[in-house]
């Protein structure tokens, strides 16, 4: 197993800005080989897919290209991908699609953990239906949500249960596989954000237990956009509001309008370069990513170690970031200090790591941040002890103002 970081920063032409990017949760950087496949897809002939021009003929390889490659990113079936325009949108529209069958009486289970695109849909779906939604709680201390947090919650009226991979705003990773078990002997399905997740973990759709995943490329070096996988034979079961000359077939049914086959192109590219992270790692592209993810996790452990070390030598620091198991991404607050402060100050020095509640508002209330939240500091696969010790030096030097 061989993770060359310099041989990797050397890949993405952002970085040679000299900027420490800790804002990977928010998108990571592009490495060229992601910007090459944008470009040659559009200089190349495009068209309205099809099987008799060369416009025609690229636009299909390239769909059923990034089909294949996020298929093999998320252990799913590529007549279950599908894409969209970001998770938000797809979210949105199969919250509109599953919930034309609740009813009154029905129940959805949404945590507070969850990053409001996995909150809001559900919430506001059932509200249309009047269904009833059940909040499942998480700890404010140690940042974990249980399976039997979910448990306590749910129900046989329950439809569908809505959960985070990963926390984007404290990192914490639920037992998603456990709660999938639970919520589906009680006859629900399950749909899960992975958008945060998938930057940092191998996904299998049927060990996770969902019936929906959603993420987005731009997390993992890829173009914005978002995709969801599912099982082509639930798919084949949902009738979302299409137009009418559209097709029918799944996956495509789910998907309005012409696709950005540019940024599908980069996608898959996005999905190569993270398999070839472990420059050892051989045989299928899914073999591949596997050793590719188990060399990245070793890679940020070395860094996060440093990190979760130097921020506690620092005084006035409160980290927020405290689950057993956890993605490399660390909140944190200052005594008498605002966050939104240290984030301008770390910028002026070249090192990106910025504050909010990103969009995980009932978190970062529960958590007794409000809604202004802390200083995100997320790793990416291209940051190294520099970046880190840059990050350090920089915190330290603003406690002494």
């Amino acid at each position: 197993m061989t993770y060359d970081i310099d041989a990797l920063r050397a890949r993405f032409p952002a970085l040679s800005t000299g900027v420490a990017h800790f804002d990977g949760p928010g998108g990571t950087q592009t490495p060229q080989p992601v910007i090459q496949a944008i470009a040659d897809a559009l200089a190349r002939p495009l068209s309205i897919r099809g099987p008799l021009t060369p416009g025609e003929r690229n636009a299909e390889a390239i769909v059923t290209g990034a089909r294949r490659a996020m298929a093999d990113l998320l252990a799913a079936d590529p007549a279950g991908i599908v894409f969209g325009r970001s998770a938000t949108q797809l979210t949105y529209d199969f919250s509109r699609t599953l919930s034309r069958d609740w009813a009154p009486g029905d129940e959805v289970v949404v945590t507070r953990l969850d990053h409001d695109a996995n909150i809001r849909p559900w919430v506001q779906a059932a509200a249309r239906a009047g269904a009833t939604v059940r909040w499942a709680d998480f700890d404010p201390a140690t940042g974990e949500l249980t399976a039997d947090d979910i448990r306590a919650v749910l129900s046989p009226r329950t439809r569908l249960v809505a959960v985070t991979a990963a926390s984007n705003l404290i990192g914490t990773i639920p037992p998603v596989a456990e709660i999938s078990r639970l919520a589906h002997e009680a006859g629900a399905l399950v749909h899960v954000d992975g958008v945060h997740y998938a930057a940092h973990g191998p996904v299998d759709l049927e060990h996770l237990g969902a019936d929906f995943f959603v993420c987005s490329p731009y997390k993992f070096f890829g173009p914005h956009h978002g995709v969801l996988a599912a099982r082509p034979e639930l798919l084949e079961t949902l009738r979302p509001d299409k137009l009418l000359p559209s097709t029918d077939v799944v996956p495509e049914r789910f998907e309005l309008g012409t696709l950005p086959y540019e940024f599908l192109a980069g996608t898959e590219a996005a999905v190569d370069f993270l398999a070839g992270l472990d420059t050892d790692a051989a045989g299928t592209r899914r073999e591949r990513l596997a050793s590719s993810f188990t060399a990245l996790e070793a890679h940020e452990r070395t860094l996060r170690e440093p990190i979760d070390a130097g921020l506690s030598a620092l005084q006035g620091v409160q980290v927020h970031s405290r689950a057993a198991h956890r993605t490399p991404t660390l909140l944190v607050t200052f005594e008498d200090r605002p966050a939104a402060d240290a984030y301008r100050f770390l910028a002026e020095r070249g090192v990106h790591a910025p504050a909010g509640s990103f969009y995980a508002i009932e978190a970062s209330r529960r958590i007794g941040l409000g809604d202004t939240g802390g200083l995100r500091i997320g790793l990416a696969p291209y940051n190294d002890i520099e970046d880190v010790e840059r990050l350090l030096a920089g915190l330290g030097e603003f406690l002494t103002l």
